[in-house]
């Protein structure tokens, strides 16, 4: 019996993987109480597999889970590993002013729930004002109103597309809501969430609001250099993936 034959989701392999496989198992272990049994059995079914290659049934697990859903390669693969792993999903989506027609479109076609994002356009405004970074302060201000929604919709589990989150801080409790960081929960690199997702990649860095700071402060680009740099020294992304992603930093 394969796992999750449907993702082509194999064994991870290499010595950095495993090495942060074990510590999101001890992460786990941390969580146990703030997740139902079932919850939690699955998503150590799911380390197991990933640690020894040791099969399991992906029976319905019987808890539909929140996932802060961008329409990106990353959220797109947590979708599909939980639907795939037994769980019910309730994408979460920020309304944000960037979003294309045709990703907000993706977004309810897989069922989202939209989300306002209070005060966010006067902060990024007054952030590029001052050629000051986004991209910290746009997470934070998503991640908030995602969580909060999650938390309206009495969901106990909310799962990100976070690829470096590895580790004891793969899962963790907040607020009582777990937030499952599923790519660095698993160990995914970037090759293995485009095979999951099955969408095309293109290595763009970023998304129109970034590249409208760049435009006002080119110098901010050495932070986004950075986040690349740093998901390589993860393993996340292969070194090809992140000269192409670099490229594009400095093309914009």
């Amino acid at each position: 019996m394969d796992a999750t034959p449907d993702l082509r989701m194999r064994p991870a392999s290499g010595e950095v993987k495993l090495y942060h496989l074990r510590y999101s198992l001890e992460a786990l272990k941390r969580s146990a109480e703030a997740l139902n049994p079932e919850t939690y059995r699955r998503l150590r079914e799911l380390l197991e597999y990933r640690l020894t290659g040791r099969a399991f049934e992906a029976s319905p697990v019987g808890e539909t889970v929140a996932v802060a859903f961008s329409g990106g390669v990353d959220s797109t693969a947590a979708l599909r590993v939980m639907k795939a792993a037994g769980f019910g999903v309730r994408p979460i989506m920020a309304r944000l002013p960037q979003l294309d027609d045709d990703t907000v479109r993706w977004g309810r076609e897989e069922g989202a729930v939209m989300v306002e994002v209070p005060g966010y356009e006067e902060a990024m405004e007054d952030l590029i004002g001052r050629r000051a970074p986004v991209c910290g302060r746009c997470h934070s201000m998503v991640m908030k109103a995602v969580e909060e929604r999650a938390r309206e919709l009495g969901m106990g589990v909310l799962v990100t597309g976070d690829m470096l989150s590895f580790g004891l801080i793969s899962i963790y409790e907040k607020d009582g809501l777990v937030i499952l960081n599923l790519p660095a929960f698993l160990a995914l690199d970037k090759g293995e969430l485009i095979e999951i997702a099955g969408v095309d990649y293109r290595p763009i860095f970023g998304c129109p609001l970034l590249w409208r700071a760049f435009r006002s402060a080119p110098g901010i680009k050495k932070f986004s250099i950075e986040r690349i740099l740093r998901e390589l020294r993860a393993g996340a992304i292969t070194p090809d993936i992140a000269a192409k992603l670099i490229e594009d930093v400095l093309s914009r």
